[in-house]
């Protein structure tokens, strides 16, 4: 048998023996298994990073049969052969995080393994040629207990073409992807046609004849498409007729109570009303800000934006409304304060609340007056500004505390516009999210697919104590850590020391229910922390347990481990001055070190 016999042979073992509970070490069921998590506190099932489901397959046959009488059989053969195809593109981003020292071959039957698993079709290997660095590429399948094979022929009987529309999407989009290049299957034979088992050859798609009538598959045009368009187009014509009701470009969001304070500012645009912003740090008060300036009669004019709280007290007033020279130390020229260079726009006040006494009396004068002195200077000078101050803090309370003057408060609070937190704005967070990926990868030069399902997830269920400013940051980092061409996943969007995870089951290799790999862990650092266990015993318990299931290969341990052998040989010898001999007279430790392997 020459060396592609012996090793679709493997191949074929590891796939049936995988279904029966036993290990693979290279690229084995268990491995996979290790990957399925089922949620009982959240009701959600997991794949890595990516949502599943578990639906029954009569629930399924009755939707794609309502589909083929609705859209016709052409259709809704497209649109099944696409969702398998987005489903095989997924699975192809699960096999390249499973490489290791695995070849090509081995990785790539992740995907049948995958297809098997997730209760679709058992999948038999005839023949696999690839070589990714060529691009070439050849496979042929057995498929067995196909469902949509046999829904298809219990629901309508035995038809003249394949019907495995949805299984053969996932083939081509796995291969696809794992390949880098189009790759089309076909079924040369199906159970929905009365044959015993499905059977399916992949090759590149350039090299089928009729290739041009497969192109739907991986070019979608579908109805769904043609209604986005009219729908968009619709949005377009909407958005012309009343250009006001846009958003500017920056601001994002969609949710209740974000349109609500949206509202508010829209409608005090067209007045000179001083506007009073409230929120939480980050919440963007200074987006609104300019938003509101830009949407404006002034937006034209200057915006000027000052943090009073990020200027020592004793230099607010010459920055509000300048100075002259020689009023104090230091002051070397004269120069016009933000009140000045606003004239004509708008002066955004940031942070208030954190106005000195002094200053805030000044203030409500310019307010009053709409006139201002430098400091040092006796000379009135007239300015047309509009105030817009923003908070984080109650400025009732203050009032009331006596830290800030109630004649100002009144004056600021003519108009207040509450910004909600972006924890009420949960609608918002994808868009915002998604808004700020796009931005960043450009900035950065990276092209991402996106978050994956456990990361959008992730985005939701986290509380946000810092609003729009932490999401943004948060972003900005998953992008440096994702790689070019991936999906942002949990672990580049999060830390996972201190977040609390919901408890979660995972299949065993017999494929029963039970505590998965990060419950275990948790439970064995509870073993040392409490003092059960003290470290060199795990350690020990850890090289052993490797070992042992490594049948005493080193280098399979190393691996197992993420250490080098080397490495590995010596903390056991460190750990048995007086390792066991075997029959010839070596050790364990020595016999091994000896070995080619």
């Amino acid at each position: 048998m020459d060396t592609n016999g012996k090793r679709l042979e493997t191949m074929k073992s590891r796939l049936h023996s995988a279904g029966r509970g036993r290990n693979d070490p290279v690229c084995g069921r268990d491995d996979l298994r290790a990957h399925l998590h089922f949620s009982a506190e959240t009701g959600q099932i997991w794949l890595h990073e990516y949502r599943m489901l578990l639906v029954h397959v009569e629930a399924l046959a009755s939707l794609r049969k309502e589909l083929i009488d609705t859209l016709g059989m052409v259709r809704a053969q497209a649109l099944f052969m696409r969702m398998g195809y987005t489903a095989g593109a997924r699975d192809a981003e699960l096999a390249r995080t499973r490489a290791g020292d695995a070849s090509d071959t081995d990785i790539f039957m992740t995907g049948p393994q995958l297809h098997s698993l997730e209760g679709v079709v058992n999948v038999t290997p005839i023949r696999v040629e690839l070589d990714r660095l060529a691009g070439t590429f050849y496979g042929e399948f057995r498929w067995e207990n196909a469902w949509e094979g046999q829904s298809h022929k219990r629901i309508y009987g035995p038809h003249n073409e394949p019907v495995c529309w949805s299984q053969i999407g996932y083939a081509c989009g796995y291969t696809s992807n794992f390949m880098g290049r189009p790759v089309l299957y076909k079924e040369v034979e199906c159970v929905g046609m009365g044959d015993n088992a499905c059977r399916i050859i992949g090759k590149p798609v350039e090299e089928w004849e009729d290739a041009s009538e497969y192109a739907r598959i991986f070019d979608r045009e579908s109805i769904a498409d043609q209604l986005i368009d009219l729908q968009t187009q619709v949005l377009q014509l909407r958005s012309s007729i009343n250009e006001k009701d846009r958003l500017p470009a920056d601001m994002v969001g969609n949710s209740r109570g974000f349109r609500a304070a949206y509202e508010l500012l829209r409608q005090a645009a067209s007045s000179q009303i001083a506007v009073l912003l409230l929120g939480e740090t980050g919440v963007g008060k200074e987006l609104f800000a300019r938003a509101l300036h830009a949407h404006s009669s002034r937006g034209n004019e200057a915006f000027i934006a000052i943090n009073c709280a990020a200027i020592p007290h004793d230099l607010v007033e010459s920055e509000l409304f300048g100075v002259v020279k020689g009023a104090y130390t230091g002051a070397l020229v004269s120069r016009p304060g933000r009140f000045e260079r606003a004239n004509g726009g708008t002066l955004f006040l940031d942070e208030i609340g954190d106005l000195p006494p002094s200053t805030q009396a000044k203030l409500l004068r310019v307010l009053q007056e709409s006139e201002i002195e430098r400091l040092g200077d006796d000379k009135i000078r007239k300015v047309n500004v509009r105030i817009v101050a923003a908070t984080n803090v109650d400025l009732r309370q203050l009032v009331q505390e006596g830290r800030f003057r109630a004649d100002l408060y009144y004056r600021l609070n003519a108009y207040p516009i509450i910004i909600p937190p972006l924890r009420e704005r949960k609608e918002d967070i994808a868009l915002l999210a998604k808004s700020f990926l796009a931005k960043y990868a450009a900035t950065h030069g990276k092209k991402l697919r996106g978050f994956s399902d456990k990361a959008k997830d992730s985005l939701l269920a986290y509380p946000w104590p810092g609003n729009i400013r932490e999401l943004q940051n948060t972003v900005e980092r998953a992008v440096i850590l994702a790689p070019s061409g991936s999906w942002v996943q949990v672990s580049h969007l999060f830390s996972s020391c201190g977040a609390e995870k919901p408890r979660e089951f995972g299949l065993g290799s017999n494929g029963e229910l039970g505590m998965s790999r990060g419950e275990t862990a948790d439970a064995l650092c509870d073993t040392v922390l409490n003092g059960i266990m003290t470290l060199d015993q795990l350690e020990a318990m850890l090289l052993q347990a490797a070992v042992d299931k490594a049948r005493g290969n080193l280098s399979a341990a190393a691996r197992m481990l993420g250490l080098t052998r080397p490495q590995l040989a010596y903390r056991l010898k460190r750990r048995n001055d007086e390792p066991a001999e075997d029959e010839a007279g070596a050790t364990t430790t020595e016999r091994d070190m000896r070995s080619p392997l």
